[in-house]
């Protein structure tokens, strides 16, 4: 598999969920790398405010307030950058989340994960990926999905949120095997629990499996990855790759060493919801 260098200086692109956390991160290093950023998210607000510091980094950035999973959505976004010389850089980020059982889970909440999560960056990089193709004959493009490493150990309570963040991971392996030679640089990432505003409903810590990494040190794993052509991006700490790997060798060592803690563990995560 080809690991080239990437260059990120420059890009041109969209980046979903831009209004804040991972989004916002991504689109402030794009910016200070001289990019032309279009900003997708549901708050106007929020999204004026990257698009201002982006530009206080050196970028420019264009915003687009929209809820992706309405009817529509994804030819408005297309549309948006239909007159852009060129397009060679997609971040599929929005995303949300509910946690609970899955028997307490409202099929409204099943459909909004799966519509936002999945469906959403899928439609979005077909009808994008034309475009991408086309810019990359120069120094190729990238397609970034944005997973979860609730897609490498799927922890309970969350087992709808872990099957759209498996699926866009499995997206993002099958697509970059078609795409293999075009120039199309498809990468995923894995983050691990991270310091957002997502997770601020969420009281989980180290002790129930989710030891949390600052949204810095996050980024900063992410872009170095990136620029170095990796298409598999884990920004899980140290100590729960211990698990991800036992997850593959034992899946019921970790079943085991979940279950004395599943009482407390429901309790800190039963009202995470970013929905």
């Amino acid at each position: 598999m080809d690991r080239a260098n990437l260059d990120l200086t420059d890009r041109n692109g969209i980046i979903t969920g831009a209004g804040q956390g991972i989004g916002r991160a991504l689109a402030l290093e794009f910016g200070r790398r001289g990019g032309h950023l279009l900003l997708v998210g549901r708050q106007e607000q929020t999204l004026s405010e990257t698009a201002r510091m982006v530009a206080a980094e050196g970028g420019t950035a264009d915003i687009l307030v929209e809820d992706l999973t309405r009817d529509g959505a994804v030819e408005r976004v297309a549309a948006a950058v239909a007159s852009w010389s060129v397009v060679d850089l997609l971040v599929n980020n929005a995303g949300n989340v509910r946690a609970g059982r899955l028997e307490l889970t409202s099929n409204a909440d099943v459909h909004s994960m799966i519509d936002l999560n999945l469906t959403t960056p899928i439609l979005l990089t077909k009808a994008l990926l034309p475009a991408l193709r086309r810019s990359a004959a120069d120094r190729g493009s990238i397609l970034l999905n944005i997973a979860s490493g609730i897609a490498l150990v799927g922890m309970p309570f969350y087992s709808v949120y872990a099957a759209t963040k498996s699926g866009i991971a499995q997206f993002g392996e099958s697509l970059r095997r078609e795409v293999f030679g075009s120039g199309v640089h498809v990468a995923t990432v894995y983050p691990g629990a991270t310091d957002t505003a997502m997770m601020t409903s969420q009281s989980a810590g180290a002790e129930l499996g989710w030891e949390r990494r600052s949204l810095e040190d996050v980024i900063t794993d992410v872009i170095a990855a990136l620029e170095a052509g990796e298409h598999e991006i884990n920004t899980a700490p140290e100590s729960r790759r211990a698990v991800q790997q036992l997850n593959i060798t034992d899946p019921l060592a970790v079943d085991a060493s979940i279950a004395p803690n599943l009482e407390a563990l429901e309790l800190a995560v039963r009202d995470h919801r970013s929905i």
